[in-house]
């Protein structure tokens, strides 16, 4: 029985982000704890869990299921963790492919019935809380292993927080959030989630054994969908490889500029941008933000709440570009030298504007490549209104997709599909390599013909050249 027995679940609440790991990976920590609803009939002690044919985003996400002992409403967060009955590992299943349907209700994605196992209970009055400890297997691998300290909401709190809304019943089940490490699992992969000292809920994944009928929504893996179920921060349709990352730093902006050119794209160098330090490289995922033109009235009402740019800046994640379309204005600064620092603590790769940097003296002493049009000022809320994140955008000129990779060097800033970087990244160090020996044999007295651009005859020269070179590099 995945309850105690004679318990009944009226509703199951899950919490969206409750691990700092997991907030950290989605580029996010919330303020307050927001949640959605699964089904009491999504409950399940575990066993075969279907994949609905046609679908391929089916996640894991591990948390510690808190179990009401008795019926609340309107109760304070001390009241609420001894309002808890029991303790229990769980699995907060969900089919990323419908995501698109769901318009922020899960319903689609999660609550299909079998998608909450939930295994043994203990009795609250057993358990030491901060002792908890939550680990995930993934066919014996641990991908997930956390306990309370990571919590940003306390058990009580949750519970607290929902009785304002609701009256909570005894055998109401509250999942608490999933820690970093969650992901898309197949067909034949068995999840154990251990709840240290409480027990072991086990699932294995099978397929449909039928089609799905057609009277609705149908599976679709989108680019968002995609990067959500494999724990991707917001905005990255894909990760990139350590090498590409590694190729990327070396190689120059007009090499890639050339790569791109062969591919059919010419339009991807943030023209009349410069560096606040040039001896800076910037490698990273494009966290769009985009300024329009100031009005007074709407200035004052996106000015009573937390404006985007301030919204854009606390959820940068790690390895994010933030890109901002000011639309070339410089009459006022974009972005100063306090945000700027912040992008860099929560480990931001760079910052790029088309339009003028406030504090520009302070940027340029920050470990950070930032990349702007010129320098003013004045506050931003003179000519811009900061209004939407993580939207396509036009920087300088140049069309920036959510995502896209974005490189800098002394010379200025390029924008790489995201679908195409690893590619061009490995023929962008090719095409460099070719270039340093052209420039070694030009320098020696050779006339460009045949080495620059290297033909069929010299083929052999330089091959031998990148040889001894690779020797070199190696010792």
């Amino acid at each position: 029985m995945p309850l105690p027995v004679g318990l009944v679940a009226t509703k199951v609440l899950a919490v969206h982000l409750n691990f700092r790991s997991r907030a950290e990976q989605r580029g996010r920590t919330p303020r307050e704890p927001s949640y959605f609803l699964k089904p009491p009939s999504s409950i399940s002690a575990g066993g075969p869990v279907a994949r609905p044919q046609g679908a391929e985003l089916m996640s894991f996400e591990g948390e510690i299921a808190i179990i009401l002992g008795r019926r609340v409403r309107n109760i304070a967060p001390a009241d609420g963790a001894r309002a808890i009955g029991w303790y229990a590992p769980a699995n907060d299943l969900g089919v990323y492919d419908f995501r698109w349907a769901d318009r922020g209700s899960n319903v689609l994605a999660k609550g299909h019935d079998g998608f909450t196992p939930i295994g043994p209970t203990a009795p609250a009055a057993d358990v030491d809380p901060g002792a908890l400890r939550l680990r995930t297997r993934v066919n014996g691998e641990t991908v997930q292993d956390a306990g309370p300290e990571e919590l940003i909401f306390p058990f009580g709190q949750l519970v607290a927080d929902l009785s304002r809304f609701m009256t909570l019943e005894c055998g109401d089940v509250i999942l608490t959030g999933t820690p970093a490490g969650a992901g898309v699992v197949r067909p034949g992969d068995v999840i154990e989630v251990e709840l240290a000292g409480v027990g072991v809920v086990s699932s294995t994944i099978v397929e449909a054994p039928e089609p799905l009928a057609p009277y609705g929504a149908m599976p679709r893996a989108t680019a968002e969908a995609r990067a959500l179920a494999n724990g991707t921060p917001a905005g990255r349709a894909l990760e990139l490889a350590d090498d590409a990352v590694r190729a990327l730093r070396r190689v120059s902006t007009a090499t890639l500029t050339s790569q791109l050119a062969k591919r059919g794209i010419r339009n991807t160098f943030l023209a009349g941008l410069r560096p606040a330090r040039a001896d800076l490289r910037m490698v990273g995922y494009a966290r769009t933000l985009r300024y329009v033109a100031t009005r007074e009235d709407v200035r004052d009402a996106v000015r009573r709440g937390e404006d985007a740019q301030k919204r854009a800046v606390e959820s940068v994640a790690p390895g994010d570009v933030l890109v901002i379309e000011a639309r070339g204005k410089t009459s006022a600064g974009t972005i100063g030298d306090i945000l700027a620092a912040r992008v860099l603590t929560r480990g931001g790769a760079g910052i790029v504007t088309d339009g003028a940097a406030r504090d520009s003296p302070g940027l340029g002493d920050l470990e950070l490549p930032t990349y702007f049009n010129a320098a003013h000022a004045a506050s931003l809320w003179n000519a811009h209104i900061p209004l939407e994140i993580d939207v396509p955008i036009t920087c300088a000129g140049t069309l920036v997709m959510p995502g896209d990779i974005v490189v800098g060097d002394a010379e200025g800033a390029i924008v790489l599909p995201a679908a195409m970087a690893s590619e061009i990244a490995r023929d962008a160090l090719e095409q460099e390599a070719r270039e340093e020996w052209a420039l070694e044999r030009v320098r020696a007295g050779e006339s460009i013909r045949g080495i620059y651009p290297l033909s069929d005859e010299r083929a052999d020269d330089y091959a031998q050249w990148r040889a001894t070179r690779e020797q070199e590099q190696s010792r």
